[in-house]
């Protein structure tokens, strides 16, 4: 099935054809002026260069080809030459019938796409904050939308696991506890079963160890020479990782197992789940052999000691420059595990596209980094690497958003927040008992959460306001689950005392029918646009233009006004905006209340 504006796109592309004029001039988008028109085609506009042809005469031309079309109610021409367009209520009763019992709405299915999406980013040893929010809430939207496009989508964590932080973490446990076996060369039993230390433990662990490499300006030679020894002995913990040395090795496993239980909790509380719990650990075997292969490609060459490979290109408009593989000394870097990471995935799952979605700050590096991969062939010609670079969450101050204290917020206290707000706006129901109100709000703070993000255009930064996002009016996502929890209980209603005659929607006799049938005929266009562009915004602005509509919708019409002939007409209606509603939340990554 395909979507209303196709349906039209193709009716003007053949009036342009039997016109003799090339097809590509027929695209139909929504109206920007929707108080004169439905939909409109600028297409005449752009022929008129190529057929030295006044546009005005063109679209006449075209016009006079659709007059008797079944789909338009009015189509006409408005100087200089674009053509507005009003579809017939027939038309529109049909299509929207037509969806009813579509699975999916009349989307055009992609199918059989392989696409891995990185949206975790999560450090071992450190908690979630505030930061973590806008790669999990995106990136899960993105990895629903494209599911229900019945891709083969792998959702990857992608772990922060290596490096010198690890080996920073690893030395302050070895400061604190140098009895510990796992530091005994001699030892040759088993290492503990149960973990010697907490999630909290390793959360003040690793900032402590930080603080330790580094000095200030007015710091004694002593002072200076423990930092330096401190930090070059964490160096050596990192190369006996690589080296997978018994004891070190062993202790991280433990580091990494403990943190991951605890990382799999607080993503739970945003319903975010991966495929894939792997890490920069997981890529290192291939460091390697994808060294090798670029070396017999003659692309990796030394510079000032390290060993890099050129990706600036002739078209590039500013300096781009090289990628470095291996940091001086043949030790791996950040490029060294996505580049390793990205062969991984080669290998694995032959993916036809991978999309990182991650902070905008970091798009030079991969730059870099997807150039290096298609030059060095460690990943498919053919396989698109998409990064999706996120704006922050900033404060009422336009800064990142802190905690009261100051501090970088922690996530897991960013939602009890958001949770806490939220009850407080329901308290003052006195229907409910104290355990409904707390798991409901739980369910309408999760949405609050999440469409606040969601609804932000990615790129950009955006001011967190507690108290606008729990609204529940407004482009909120308590508005969203209001407006879908009233159109439930109108339908329980309707079922306790009746039963549907006829699945079927009605031509509309008001204008606020009509308007409400246009919204739900575009639905499908919205989730191809979303999975397209990658843009879960679509759909956020979708539903709460879909909830208006309704809503006044609502005020105007009664609903359940018994013996109406229009009574299950309504009923059909109210149940195909009530899929749209669950369809449209889920893939946003939250659900609804049963009431609020």
């Amino acid at each position: 099935m395909k979507s209303i504006i196709i349906l039209l796109q193709e009716k003007i592309e053949k009036a342009f054809i039997d016109c003799g004029y090339d097809s590509i001039y027929g695209k139909v988008i929504n109206s920007n002026r929707p108080d004169l028109c439905e939909f409109q085609c600028d297409g005449a506009l752009a022929a008129a260069k190529k057929y030295k042809k006044a546009p005005f005469i063109i679209a006449e031309e075209v016009v006079s080809k659709c007059k008797n079309c079944e789909e338009f109610e009015k189509i006409e021409v408005i100087k200089p030459g674009f053509i507005n367009i009003n579809i017939s209520e027939n038309f529109l009763t049909n299509y929207c019938n037509s969806i009813i019992n579509e699975e999916k709405f009349g989307c055009k299915m992609e199918k059989n796409k392989t696409v891995i999406i990185d949206y975790g980013g999560a450090n071992i040893a450190k908690p979630l904050h505030v930061g973590h929010l806008r790669p999990a809430v995106i990136g899960e939207s993105i990895k629903r939308i494209h599911r229900f496009f019945e891709n083969k989508v792998i959702g990857d964590v992608h772990l922060g696991d290596w490096g010198l932080q690890m080996g920073l973490v690893i030395e302050e446990l070895k400061f604190r506890h140098p009895d510990w076996d796992y530091f005994n060369e001699n030892f040759n039993g088993e290492y503990p079963k149960e973990a010697l230390f907490t999630v909290t433990d390793l959360e003040e662990i690793y900032p402590c160890a930080s603080r330790k490499t580094k000095v200030d300006e007015n710091a004694t030679e002593e002072e200076k020479e423990k930092a330096n020894t401190y930090r070059e002995n964490a160096r050596k913990n990192t190369a006996y990782l690589q080296e997978k040395k018994k004891g070190y090795y062993d202790l991280w496993k433990k580091i990494v197992e403990i943190s991951v239980e605890d990382l799999k909790e607080n993503y739970k509380k945003l319903d975010v789940d991966f495929d894939l719990w792997l890490g920069e650990s997981d890529s290192q075997e291939y460091v390697e052999p994808m060294v090798q292969k670029m070396k017999k490609l003659g692309i990796l060459y030394e510079s000032n000691g390290a060993m890099v490979v050129d990706v600036q290109e002739p078209n590039d408009t500013t300096q781009i420059n090289p990628c470095m593989v291996l940091k001086t000394g043949g030790v791996s870097c950040y490029q060294t595990t996505d580049l390793a990471t990205l062969m991984q995935r080669q290998s694995d799952f032959n993916p036809d596209e991978i999309i990182y979605v991650v902070d905008k700050r970091q798009e030079l590096h991969f730059i870099q980094v997807f150039r290096c991969a298609k030059k060095s062939d460690i990943i498919n010609k053919n396989s698109k690497l998409i990064f999706i670079g996120l704006g922050t969450v900033n404060g009422k101050d336009g800064k990142p958003f802190k905690s009261r204290d100051g501090g970088v917020m922690r996530l897991e206290n960013l939602i009890a927040e958001v949770n806490q707000k939220v009850y407080e706006k329901m308290n003052a129901s006195k229907e409910m008992k104290e355990e409904e109100k707390i798991e409901i709000s739980k369910i309408v703070g999760l949405a609050a959460l999440k469409y606040a993000d969601l609804s932000n255009q990615i790129s950009k930064d955006y001011i967190f306001d507690i108290d606008k996002f729990t609204s529940f009016e407004g482009k909120t996502g308590p508005y969203i689950l209001y407006t879908l929890v009233r159109i439930k209980s109108i339908l329980n209603k309707f079922y306790e005392k009746n039963t549907l005659k006829e699945n079927k929607i009605l031509k509309p006799k008001e204008d606020i029918e009509k308007q409400i049938l246009l919204k739900i005929s575009k639905y499908s266009q919205i989730l191809e646009e979303s999975y397209i562009e990658n843009a879960p915004s679509k759909i956020c602005t979708y539903l709460y233009e879909l909830a208006e509509v309704f809503n006044s919708y609502y005020q105007k019409i009664k609903i359940l006004q018994e013996n109406f002939d229009r009574l299950d007409s309504n009923i059909v209606l109210l149940s195909l905006m009530k899929r749209i509603f669950e369809n449209g939340i889920y893939l946003l990554g939250f659900k609804a209340p049963e009431r609020m």
